[in-house]
């Protein structure tokens, strides 16, 4: 078994220190066949952690997949799935487990895609800001307005971020599967050429073999005497 070490955070101060969430991963590797790969990343505490996988390559496209808590506790276990996604909210702090298995393979290898995609966790602390904003507003005055309009289009383009992160990562979740089904059909494309070849064969093989035995029959093997 190998074990893999992804991103560690920074240690925070403590519980009330905001730690930001580590970047969102992509990783693609090739597991062998009666292999277990096991990978570790950090998270911050009381954050939002999604798992996605999926099995691109290698015969069946399937593998076991187990996630583990930092307190060793077991939240996903699955078995000869070909994808898969999960999501831990809220996040434990210390370093997440993922392991995937094809110990069961004895002759194919599988290539995995797997994406870990981080969120923060604030929701108490936006509604306190927009309580406070709120009763900024009911009490700023005319000329202050323009402050509370920039506001407004802050939260818009931080929203409009979210909704292009999100959209690129459900374009590399895509390209996955694109992936996978090209591999498919590759591999079904190689196997039809290769049976093609073989009945090519016996075909070729037997057709001389009915002209050899049609020639026999007319061959006189009587011998001649003078």
């Amino acid at each position: 078994m190998a074990a893999r070490w992804l991103w560690l955070l920074a240690l925070w101060a403590g519980p009330a220190a905001a730690a930001p969430p580590p970047p969102d991963a992509e990783v693609t590797f090739v597991l062998p066949a009666g292999r277990r790969e096991c990978f570790y990343q950090g998270a911050p505490g009381n954050a939002s952690l999604e798992a996605e996988y999926q099995v691109i390559g290698g015969a069946g496209l399937d593998v076991d997949f187990s996630l583990e808590s930092p307190s060793g506790l077991l939240l996903v276990s699955e078995y000869r799935r070909s994808d898969g996604a999960h999501t831990v909210e809220p996040t434990e702090a210390g370093d997440y487990k993922l392991c995937f298995d094809n110990s069961f393979s004895t002759i194919s290898e599988k290539l995995v895609f797997f994406e870990l995609i981080f969120d923060s966790a604030q929701e108490e602390e936006e509604e306190e800001e927009e309580e406070e904003g709120d009763g900024w507003v009911e009490a700023a005055e005319p000329e202050d307005t323009l402050d509370v309009k920039i506001e407004d289009i802050k939260e818009s383009i931080e929203t409009m971020k979210s909704r292009l992160e999100r959209s690129i990562q459900m374009q590399t979740l895509l390209r996955a599967f694109e992936a996978r089904d090209r591999n498919l059909q590759e591999s079904n494309l190689g196997r039809v050429n290769f049976w093609s070849a073989v009945n090519l064969g016996v075909l070729v093989v037997v057709a001389f073999l009915q002209v050899y035995m049609l020639k026999s029959l007319f061959e006189d093997k009587r011998t001649v005497r003078t």
